[in-house]
């Protein structure tokens, strides 16, 4: 992610937490066009989260 032609410090990304396993993750460019509809930091998660699975703490 870049800022007026100037490099973004990752301690500077947006962050969010999992609704799954309640973990931050921060943005990802694969993710810049969608980074709205993430809810999930991976795959994994996302898969437990459809299949009504709990994380475990």
């Amino acid at each position: 992610m870049r800022r007026n032609g100037k490099a973004v410090s990752k301690s500077d990304l947006p962050e969010k937490i999992c609704l799954h396993c309640g973990r931050p993750f921060a943005w990802r460019k694969k993710w810049e066009r969608d980074w709205e509809s993430i809810t999930c930091c991976s795959e994994a998660c996302k898969g437990e989260l459809k299949c009504g699975r709990r994380a475990v703490s």
